[in-house]
C-alpha cells in the first residue's frame, strides 16, 4: 500500500495529487504544441475544481500563477500572461510599522480626535460654532455606541473641551440631542431617564447588593 507520506510533497494542496501528476507528465511532454494543449487542458481543470476562483477579479490569471507554482516554475509553454518569476512571487513583504499615535478615548476614535486638534484653525466664527454643536453630537452618539450606560451632557462637553485643546466649548450642554433621539437613530430600544426612579437604575443599585 501506497502512503501520502512516501509520495512526492503537494505544492498547492487544494487542487489534489492528480492535478500535481497531470502537470508533472505535461512536463515531459517534448512536443511544444502538445504541451501547451496540456497546459491550457489543465487550466480547465483547475477551474473545475475551484469555482470560487471565478469570482476573483482575473482568475484565469491567478489559475496560470498557480500552474507555473505546481510546476516548480519549469513547466515551458506559451501563457497567455507574464511568467511569474519565482523570486518575486517569495520576496518578503517591507516592513510595515505600527501606528503609534495616540488615542485619548477610544470611543471617539482617532479621526474624531484629529478634527477637534484641528479646530484651531477655524477662524470663522459660524463655521467654528457648527463644527462644535455637530461635533458634540457625533460624540455623544459615539458613547452611547460602545457605553451601555447613559452619558451626561456635561461629559461630552467637557470631553470637547480636552480634545480640541479649549477651542471648542459648549456653554449650554443641555442643547445636545436627546439621548433617546439618539438611541432611536442608532436602532437601539434601549431607554434612559436619568433619574434614580428609572427601572434601569433600580435593577442595576439590586444586582450590586446581591
Amino acid at each position: 500500500m501506497e502512503y501520502n507520506t512516501t509520495r512526492g510533497r503537494l505544492i498547492l494542496p487544494e487542487y489534489g495529487r492528480n492535478v500535481q501528476n497531470m502537470i508533472a507528465h505535461a512536463m515531459k511532454i517534448v512536443d511544444r504544441d502538445e504541451r501547451n494543449r496540456a497546459a491550457q487542458a489543465i487550466i480547465e481543470v483547475m477551474g473545475q475544481l475551484n469555482p470560487h476562483l471565478r469570482d476573483v477579479d482575473d482568475f484565469r490569471h491567478k489559475l496560470w500563477t498557480h500552474l507555473f507554482v505546481m510546476s516548480d516554475f519549469q513547466l515551458d509553454v506559451d501563457s497567455p500572461y507574464e511568467i511569474p518569476k519565482q523570486e518575486v512571487l517569495n520576496e518578503k513583504p517591507q516592513w510595515m510599522e505600527y501606528p503609534k499615535s495616540s488615542i485619548r478615548y477610544g470611543h471617539y476614535g482617532k479621526y474624531t480626535q484629529t478634527i477637534l486638534e484641528t479646530s484651531k484653525e477655524v477662524s470663522d466664527v459660524n463655521e467654528k460654532e457648527y463644527l462644535k454643536n455637530t461635533m458634540a453630537n457625533f460624540m455623544k452618539k459615539q458613547y452611547l455606541s460602545h457605553n451601555n450606560d447613559a452619558v451626561e451632557n456635561n461629559v461630552i462637553a467637557e470631553h470637547l473641551k480636552e480634545l480640541s485643546k479649549g477651542e471648542l466649548i459648549l456653554e449650554n450642554p443641555d442643547e445636545l440631542v436627546n439621548t433617546n433621539t439618539l438611541l432611536r437613530s442608532m436602532g437601539m430600544n434601549k431607554k434612559f431617564t436619568g433619574n434614580k426612579n428609572n427601572k434601569n437604575f433600580k435593577q442595576k443599585k439590586k444586582f450590586k447588593k446581591q
